[in-house]
């Protein structure tokens, strides 16, 4: 008997643990989507997007990468320029970002400095080496 009572008390305090757990799981989520966070996408995803809605496309790799091809519209702004200030290219802060660099290593860096800077729609779609679709070069 004493087995059964101190079974039920285990599986009313783990059922008592995990509600609460579970409250400020969705708290924690609910908070996330009001804040601005970091967007992993593939090369597809953001075609897709550039196709569908209105969004700026920043390259963040150099003047001379960016000279030898780069996404069609794309905004240059080298992520070693990306400091403490908001970029002169990048003015609005409600824009939709879409970041991309040669190989992802520099979009993801440079979208979660944007990040801290304040703009709230940053997503990171890796290196243009993965870009299946067709580059423009200047000159």
């Amino acid at each position: 008997m004493r087995q059964i009572l101190l079974f039920a008390a285990l599986a009313a305090s783990l059922a008592l643990l995990s509600g609460c757990t579970l409250s400020k799981t969705r708290k924690d989520t609910e908070d996330m989507t009001d804040k601005a966070a970091y967007h992993k996408l593939s090369a597809e995803e953001a075609y897709e997007m550039m196709a569908s809605q209105e969004v700026v496309v920043v390259d963040v790799r150099t003047r001379e990468e960016y000279d030898g091809g780069h996404i069609e519209n794309a905004v240059l702004v080298p992520n070693e320029s990306i400091g403490s200030e908001m970029p002169e290219a990048l003015p609005d802060k409600e824009a939709t970002l879409l970041i991309y660099c040669r190989s992802g290593r520099r979009s993801k860096d440079a979208a979660e400095k944007l990040l801290s800077l304040g703009y709230q729609s940053v997503y990171d779609f890796g290196g243009v080496i993965d870009w299946p679709y067709e580059l423009v070069k200047e000159g």
